[in-house]
């Protein structure tokens, strides 16, 4: 039962998905109920491929996808959009840590953060648009629970950058064994998906090498910006790692526009 209620609270604080009341609220549960954020991913991943292949039976592709990434924003309320945009601007605009962690914080959206996810999205459509239907869905259910890892890993690994803000509960090391859990609930979605030839090894390792790739970096960038990591932090690297997986798996499956 306690296990249950970690889950239902990392999907209430990471979603708009309601949960039954008896699950209740404390911010103190969130510190263990980070073992979960790729399961959380996967009821995330679960939406958006349904909306995917619902909405291809009847349109094109492209307009499938649309719906299908307005689908996972509705989910979630752009909460990992709207960190991705305030450490663009706070990255972008900031000169020293403090200075950095003061834009973050601001609500406001700035030049680097609306560019930031016009690019971001644009990108995202795109590469999904590219993917045949099938491995589109298969990309989705890998994309959504890894790159919840990927931000987790963060928490695992790194110091939490100031004593105050919306992420505050999340500021606790993570322990070992709760990130292998996380690292097994990422794990099986993605084995299913091999399984059902939805995608080949080689798409979903190019995808998993790309997101850990780009995750390492953009870590090591936020502790030599800030000293660690904030929510904000944890926003930006599931977007990025979960675009870059799309394009490793896209990049599986043809040549680029110069190759012969």
């Amino acid at each position: 039962m306690r296990q249950l209620r970690l889950f239902f609270t990392a999907l209430q604080f990471f979603t708009r998905l309601p949960i039954p009341r008896w699950v209740g609220f404390d911010p103190a549960w969130l510190n263990q109920a980070s073992r979960y954020f790729p399961l959380v991913g996967v009821v995330v991943a679960l939406i958006t491929g349904a909306a995917y292949a619902l909405a291809a039976c009847f349109l094109p592709a492209p307009v499938a996808v649309v719906i299908s990434t307005a689908a996972g924003i509705y989910a979630t309320g752009a909460f990992h959009e709207d960190g991705f945009a305030d450490m663009c601007d706070g990255f972008g605009g900031g000169m020293t840590p403090e200075r950095v962690l003061e834009i973050m914080k601001d609500s406001r959206i700035g030049a680097y953060g609306a560019i930031g996810i016009v690019c971001l999205l644009g990108l995202k459509l795109v590469t999904l648009s590219m993917l045949p239907p099938l491995a589109a869905i298969g990309a989705l259910l890998v994309a959504h629970p890894l790159s919840r890892l990927m931000a987790t890993s963060l928490i695992w690994r790194l110091d939490y950058a100031r004593a105050e803000g919306k992420a505050k509960p999340l500021a606790q090391k993570m322990r070992g064994v709760e990130f292998l859990i996380a690292a097994i609930t990422a794990a099986l979605p993605a084995l299913a998906v091999v399984a059902l030839r939805w995608l080949p090894p080689s798409a979903l390792i190019a995808g998993a090498l790309a997101a850990a790739i780009a995750a390492l970096w953009l870590a090591r960038k936020c502790v030599r910006r800030i000293g660690g990591y904030t929510g904000d932090c944890l926003g930006a690297v599931q977007q990025v790692t979960e675009v870059v997986i799309y394009l490793g798996v896209l990049a599986s499956f043809q040549h680029g526009a110069l190759a012969a």
